[in-house]
């Protein structure tokens, strides 16, 4: 199964953008390019092997791939296999697993690094102003489903092994999504509620090793693999409009489960900085404890309750879950 490994040339583009596409769509709609990381040595299944035994045990979720669009969370199947052997064994375990914030190893934090300098280079952008950079790679079984879900960030998502499909739909449209639905918090699940007539509003981008796609902020989508099996990455980050949001969906969120309606961000702004201004000094004490794998745990269970932390379930007992970062 494994690929003959190969660095990228420390002078050559890893990334290819159509200059005229770039300019029209990002960064608020889709748009296809192309790579050079198929092939990268930090990226090819024996590599990721060992970066699963690096990780923190909350920064990998794995589940069975056998799922729906549809799929509810409660009803997730798991798979009874360690994460090593998952990525070891991916041509037959049937599974889906993603390794989160890889870029907490340096050698991926440098690929990532690179990768959003040449993308603010192409857009003619501030590398700043691509904040919190990280990294979700996804090994994926043959006919695997990753069901209907947003992300909170924006995504260079480039794929580097076998097939895959990702369904797009458009996230101002709130038939699919509505504002309640676009709010999350720890514990509040990613996958969101499908319906097959989405499909007549959504676009198919079909991958090989080689594609990418830019995918924008909070847009809906669901993925499945092809008859062989996947590896994926999403090269993520925030600008300063996606980081103020994400401060109002949670706000939102934790006030509505209090039982107080809410408005739509940009609906009251001065409200809006208010909830902002909460949420960044409700934070600041929490953040060094967060450094600490067993902390994480422990808030996660104190402030959302224990389902907060389901990705600890046990293997095979289908409450590992899935909380889809990416794709």
């Amino acid at each position: 199964m494994t690929k003959l490994a190969r660095e990228v040339p420390a002078g050559g583009p890893l990334l290819t953008f159509d200059s005229g596409v770039l300019g029209a769509h990002f960064p608020l709609e889709p748009f296809t390019f192309r790579h050079d990381l198929a092939e990268n040595a930090v990226l090819q299944l024996e590599a990721l092997a060992a970066l699963a035994t690096q990780l923190p045990r909350d920064r990998i979720e794995f589940n069975s791939g056998r799922l729906q669009p549809n799929q509810r969370p409660d009803e997730t199947p798991g798979v009874d296999l360690e994460p090593e052997e998952i990525v070891r064994r991916i041509e037959t375990a049937g599974a889906w697993l993603v390794l989160k914030n890889v870029e907490t190893i340096p050698a991926y934090r440098a690929l990532i690094d690179r990768v959003l300098a040449e993308a603010a280079e192409a857009a003619g952008i501030e590398p700043g102003a691509m904040a919190e950079p990280m990294g979700f790679i996804f090994v994926s079984s043959a006919n695997s489903v990753t069901p209907f879900h947003i992300d909170y960030e924006e995504n260079f998502f480039v794929h580097l092994h076998g097939q895959k499909f990702m369904h797009v739909f458009d996230n101002r449209d709130r038939s699919i999504i509505d504002e309640e639905g676009l709010e999350t918090y720890p514990g509040k699940h990613r996958n969101h509620a499908y319906r097959d007539d989405f499909e007549a509003k959504g676009r198919v981008f079909t991958f090989g090793p080689g594609d990418g796609l830019f995918l924008p902020y909070t847009w809906p989508h669901w993925v499945r693999t092809g008859g062989d099996w996947s590896i994926s990455m999403a090269i993520t980050w925030k600008s300063p409009s996606d980081r103020r949001r994400n401060k109002l969906y949670f706000a939102n969120a934790v006030l509505r489960k209090m039982g107080w309606s809410q408005s739509a961000p940009g609906r009251r702004p001065g409200l809006d900085t208010a909830k902002a201004a909460a949420y960044d000094l409700a934070r600041l004490p929490l953040e060094p404890l967060r450094r600490s794998e067993a902390m994480r745990r422990r808030l996660r269970a104190l402030l959302f309750g224990s389902k907060a932390n389901y990705f600890y379930g046990k293997p095979g007992d289908g409450s590992s879950g899935k909380k889809t970062d990416g794709a």
